[in-house]
């Protein structure tokens, strides 16, 4: 099949190049600010191991098996070479491996924030398409009104009146976890993936308790960023309707509807695909919250417990994965907005 008449496969290339580039700069960023967090950090790992009692000779003695005594410059680049190799440290909590944990916890914080990324999308964008429809009515208004709310209400306290009300007062979804008791230990969860894992099973009535589960919390993280992508969706969508190309369709007697989804919602892809990528970093931010209010085992309540116990290494981990995941989400947004916008190629 022939390339698009658009399609130029230098100029794609070298977007690529450029976007790849700026990726690696931001990774190594990244990388250097985290360990400077790391390396200047008020808790001192070789303290938390030893003990406030230990002696000196003990301290000196923790602090060389952990490497604190070398030179920077070369505790920096053992530390990149742990990393080329997945290794992010002891948990000082735990005594086991950030990595292996993080691989763990992940799963359920992506599964999570990727539904409830689908549901504020859809709701999102269906909203901002009825608010430019009919611009300045009382359709208009009630949208701007729910969106201003869902922005605004604190994720943990509507967690906890969700809780109350559909879980404790009227039974309508499932309450903190990711399944019901009858399930939590006799399910193999190989993937992590809960929704997924609880369907391959087999067992009766296993899926549906995992949808029950993560109903509640998927909607609420789904508010907390359906009114910015409602939002500057309906801006970018009201600017395009005043441009000349809507002037010659309306001419030509195509309906508003029509107008709206053959000819202004294409060109607001750029836009659109730029906000719902911030509100998926904004969404795996704010899975930290949700997850503690409903005891999900994911990355956000991982991170909690690990700044309750001043775990250094399983904090700088779980950092270091969403900052990775934040610049990935970001670079390949980019990627996928040049090659959409023709002004931009």
């Amino acid at each position: 099949m022939p390339a698009p008449r658009w399609f130029n496969a230098n100029t794609a290339w070298r977007m690529l190049g450029s976007s790849a580039l700026s990726l690696v700069l931001t990774l190594a960023g990244l990388l250097a600010v985290t360990f400077v967090m790391s390396a200047f950090s008020p808790i001192d790992p070789a303290l938390q191991q030893v003990g406030d009692h230990a002696s000196a000779a003990t301290y000196a003695q923790a602090r060389h098996a952990l490497g604190l005594d070398a030179p920077l410059p070369l505790r920096f680049a053992h530390y990149l070479i742990g990393l080329c190799h997945g290794d992010l440290g002891i948990s000082t909590a735990t005594g086991q491996a950030v990595a292996g944990e993080l691989r763990e916890v992940f799963p359920a914080t992506l599964e999570l924030s990727t539904i409830a990324l689908l549901i504020s999308a859809i709701a999102g964008v269906g909203l901002a398409l009825l608010s430019a429809r009919w611009p300045g009515s009382w359709v208009d208004s009630a949208i701007r009104v729910i969106s201003l709310l869902g922005s605004s209400v604190p994720i943990f306290w509507l967690g906890l009146v969700a809780l109350a009300l559909f879980y404790a007062h009227w039974h309508w979804a499932g309450g903190p976890g990711r399944l019901d008791d009858a399930y939590e230990y006799t399910i193999d969860m190989p993937t992590g993936l809960v929704l997924l894992d609880s369907w391959r099973s087999g067992m009766p009535g296993a899926f549906a308790s995992a949808i029950r589960h993560m109903l509640l919390p998927a909607l609420l993280l789904a508010s907390y960023v359906l009114g910015s992508i409602a939002r500057l969706t309906r801006t970018s969508l009201l600017g395009e309707l005043h441009q000349e190309y809507v002037t010659l369709a309306r001419a030509k007697g195509a309906g508003p509807g029509g107008i709206l989804l053959r000819h202004v919602l294409p060109n607001c892809l750029g836009p659109m695909l730029t906000v719902i990528a911030l509100a998926y970093t904004n969404l795996l931010q704010g899975a930290v919250l949700t997850e503690t209010v409903f005891a999900r085992p994911g990355l956000g309540r991982y991170l909690t417990n690990a700044l309750f116990y001043g775990d250094v290494p399983a904090i700088l981990g779980a950092t270091l994965v969403l900052g990775i995941v934040f610049i990935l989400i970001n670079g390949v947004t980019d990627m996928l907005v040049r090659l959409l916008d023709p002004r931009l190629r």
